[in-house]
């Protein structure tokens, strides 16, 4: 069976197509359209058409179903910011040069394996013309489960992690305001809300990141321009919407628990945990202290210092 027809027909064709190369899992989106100038023809510039892309992933099996971890998926909107990215940086002639390069754009996070492209344009015909591609990074003799590979991390501005201690939250609302209105990306760290000792037990470690996940919400209630996020995805989603998100780090904190990530009684060392797996900038709000990672500090008192970072 025609690979392109097992990715894009019924299900029951799909797994028929997937019997003889073992399990296979597949994302999609599909009938995603959008309007851009493309076309070689001189009645096809300085206009616009719907453009239809649907798009099928087979990715490598991972644990993301069973530990209900969204940090663990291929994710759609990955696919979705792909295609506007590359209809807004460039215009082409093909749709097979559109349709390549959101390929090689998929295959760049090492859990695809295989992507199924089908590009169409809508207002040529009263029908749709358009290509279909299928292009692939791993060769037919190579297992088709491959390692947990880390995501991509997406080209952006540097992120700063802003932790703001005890003395900082004494003016939160203005630390908020200076953080929001400096138009820089940022995430924003708070420890406990009260002082905690070293916990001595599973449950206690857990409570700890609760109490800061309680301290964090009470601070996005103070500036709408904020909101408590959990994962890295939440994240990716609230900078490119243009909300600054607080750090809740029970989930990230448990899934990561065999990588030494400290505990709520060290919030600072926990955010420069989350720095380091972002690959981020930590900035320290507060007293200065000593910390095992790198950080830049700005005393408590004056948020307009903030600008100067």
């Amino acid at each position: 069976m025609d690979e392109t027809e097992t990715a894009f027909g019924p299900l029951h064709l799909r797994a028929i197509g997937a019997e003889s190369a073992g399990p296979v899992d597949r994302i999609s989106v599909r009938d995603y359209v959008r309007e851009a100038e493309i076309g070689a023809f001189a009645a096809e510039r300085g206009v616009t058409q719907r453009i239809r892309f649907n798009v099928v992933l087979e990715v490598a099996h991972h644990a993301a179903a069973r530990e209900d971890d969204v940090d663990q998926v291929v994710s759609y909107d990955m696919i979705v910011k792909a295609i506007d990215r590359l209809l807004s940086e460039e215009r082409v002639d093909l749709l097979e040069t559109l349709a390549e390069r959101l390929a090689q754009a998929c295959l760049e996070d090492r859990r695809v394996s295989r992507s199924f492209i089908r590009v169409e344009k809508l207002d040529r015909i009263p029908g749709a013309l358009g290509v279909e591609i299928v292009r692939s990074r791993v060769g037919p003799d190579l297992p088709r489960l491959l390692p947990e590979a880390p995501v991509k991390t997406r080209t952006r501005e540097l992120v700063d992690v802003i932790y703001l201690d005890c003395a900082a939250l004494k003016l939160a609302g203005s630390w908020l305001s200076a953080i929001a209105e400096r138009g820089r990306p940022a995430i924003v760290c708070v420890g406990p809300g009260v002082e905690i000792g070293a916990p001595n037990t599973p449950n206690a470690r857990r409570r700890g990141y609760l109490l800061v996940e309680m301290a964090g919400l009470e601070l996005a209630d103070m500036d709408d321009r904020f909101e408590v996020v959990s994962s890295r995805t939440e994240m990716e989603w609230s900078l490119d919407a243009g909300v600054f998100p607080i750090w809740a780090p029970a989930r990230m904190a448990e899934a990561g628990r065999t990588r030494d990530v400290p505990d709520a009684a060290s919030p600072a060392e926990l955010a420069g945990w989350l720095s380091a797996v972002i690959e981020g900038r930590l900035v320290v709000v507060g007293e200065t202290q000593e910390l095992d990672v790198e950080a830049t500090f700005v005393g408590w008192s004056d948020p307009d210092a903030i600008n100067a970072i």
